[in-house]
């Protein structure tokens, strides 16, 4: 039997009445959503996420100095890709109606370089691993073309101009070299990524800081921000107008974040959630004594209040002889390299630290044509081949540099195929852990030589 359609009487009053009463029952202390935790180190969670928490979100990330004026302003677009599953995407969503802005929702990651060039935004809305591949494949292009010198003097002078403008200013030679290098790379990569952008904004995983201080020396400035499903997002911002690469800047007005004695960051503010559904256990762990939240990712607190993020507490490992090593330095330098799609670092408990490593199918065509290699071979029978581990031994070769010698990878493993969002991969691209280390155990064996 159909229901009553709207504004028709239902019980004694309209519809539009009652959903007018129903509003004004709510308070901002009510559960508005509940949303879940990616999973990287363990079960999904449920988190109660109250009105007041979001409207503190929203109020405070308009709050900070330039974004108002310089990203979320009334001429603003952005395209929305990230699932609104995720907390990230739901208050990027909030903020943009509370200001007016323009937003396009595109479905599926595959689409976004087209959909970016059609849509025309102004802000992009980003996680690292889409930055790292426009990089890449405008490296690739260039090198195709036979401008891969120029494409490498270009690069080295964006983030020559990057890391000017945070010491006084780019001298007139590097301007002037910046100016013609615009012409010639930066406008066509600004082209590729819709041409009007010139702002964007990325969570979820580091961005490096190379890639970070090129975008910006290109004309793009990427802000990084930090925060966990608990805060309701970001619990910090880096400034638009005045970035500072490596950092996720410092927190939002009104927000609060202390440095644990164990390196562990804990958050406090009006962004902090209620608590897991149903799982009163869980809740009482996410807090400590003083009522701080315990974020799980450890850093530093700069002087003047810019925080770092160093690594997540659950994936430390400790080697065989007592070292702590924390993975996410090598496996984002890692990730930087051209051909490596996704790494994960192993060593837990034994003598030396390790790395499974996905190549990347879209330039592993390139890579075949370079060495001479049948187009159609897979993965699976050059998995040994010299040429192939010698170009991933010189990538981890360079992420290795970044890290202390007892740190340093000193065996790899390619996997065939590639991770996939819903079972290695999270839908913002973050590495699944625990999943990877149970699914390609004898992977991770085969390094020691105990598969």
């Amino acid at each position: 039997m159909a229901g009553p359609r709207r504004g028709e009487p239902q019980g004694g009053r309209s519809l539009d009445a009652e959903v007018e009463s129903r509003r004004r029952e709510l308070t901002a202390g009510d559960l508005a959503t509940i949303v879940y935790t990616s999973g990287t180190t363990g079960p999904a969670k449920g988190c109660m996420i109250t009105h007041a928490n979001l409207a503190a979100e929203v109020r405070n990330v308009t709050r900070v100095e330039g974004v108002g004026e310089l990203v979320l302003h009334e001429n603003a677009s952005g395209l929305l890709f990230l699932p609104l599953a995720h907390v990230f995407a739901r208050a990027v969503q909030l903020a943009a109606l509370h200001r007016g802005v323009l937003v396009g929702y595109s479905p599926d990651m595959k689409d976004v370089p087209a959909e970016l060039r059609a849509f025309r935004h102004t802000l992009m809305l980003i996680v690292p691993r889409v930055l790292e591949k426009a990089y890449n494949a405008a490296l690739l292009k260039a090198e195709s073309e036979g401008h891969g010198k120029l494409f490498a003097m270009a690069a080295d002078t964006a983030v020559a101009y990057s890391r000017a403008l945070g010491r006084g200013g780019p001298g007139p030679l590097l301007r002037l070299r910046r100016a013609v290098f615009d012409r010639l790379v930066y406008a066509k990569l600004r082209a590729a990524m819709g041409g009007r952008a010139r702002h964007a904004v990325s969570g979820a995983a580091p961005l490096g800081v190379r890639l970070g201080h090129f975008m910006r020396g290109a004309g793009i400035t990427v802000v990084e921000g930090w925060g966990l499903t608990e805060s309701t997002s970001g619990h910090t911002l880096n400034p638009p107008a005045r970035p500072r690469m490596g950092t996720v800047g410092p927190p939002l007005p009104g927000y609060a974040v202390r440095v644990a004695p164990d390196g562990e960051l804990l958050l406090k503010g009006p962004n902090v959630f209620r608590g897991h559904w149903r799982n009163p256990e869980a809740t009482a762990e996410a807090f400590d004594a003083d009522g701080w939240l315990r974020t799980g990712d450890l850093g530093e607190l700069d002087a003047d209040g810019f925080i770092r993020v160093t690594g997540r507490k659950k994936e430390i490992i400790v080697t065989a002889s007592g070292k702590n090593v924390a993975p996410a330095v090598i496996e984002d330098r890692l990730r930087a390299h051209w051909l490596v799609d996704q790494c994960v670092v192993v060593g837990e408990g034994r003598p030396y630290v390790g790395a499974l490593v996905t190549v990347d199918p879209e330039s592993f065509p390139r890579w075949k044509h370079d060495h001479g290699k049948p187009p159609e071979a897979e993965l699976s029978e050059l998995r040994d081949d010299p040429d192939l581990l010698r170009t991933i031994q010189e990538a981890v070769d360079v992420a290795n540099r970044a890290v202390s010698r007892a740190e340093a990878v000193k065996r790899f493993r390619l996997l065939e195929g590639v991770f996939t969002v819903g079972r290695e991969l999270t839908p913002t691209q973050k590495v699944r852990r625990h999943y990877v280390l149970d699914r390609y155990a004898h992977e991770a064996d085969a390094l020691y030589g105990t598969a």
